[in-house]
């Protein structure tokens, strides 16, 4: 999923959920309403695409944060030791 999330075997909601916040994270300027409707066709919630859509916008201020401020960010193995340690504890701290 990684490399390609288009061809990947994913659920059709999180297929759906990925196009929708590429679009959002890439061209947000070009997002209507109408962009909603396949989230919620294959059966996501409005709570379920608000949530997806706080991440997301979490995460790209964050990213931008970090490459102005120059922070450290990990490579692809620190970021996968990172997911294996998050599925195995979730976010308890």
């Amino acid at each position: 999923m990684v490399d390609d999330w288009r061809s990947a075997p994913l659920d059709a909601k999180l297929r759906a959920a990925l196009g929708f916040l590429e679009k959002l994270t890439l061209r947000p300027e070009e997002v209507r309403p109408a962009d909603v409707a396949p989230l919620r066709a294959v059966g996501l919630s409005d709570a379920a695409i608000e949530d997806a859509i706080n991440v997301c916008a979490l995460f790209n201020i964050y990213d931008r944060l970090a490459d102005a401020l120059g922070w450290h960010l990990p490579d692809k193995g620190g970021y996968a030791a990172s997911a294996q340690n998050l599925m195995r504890r979730g976010y308890l701290l």
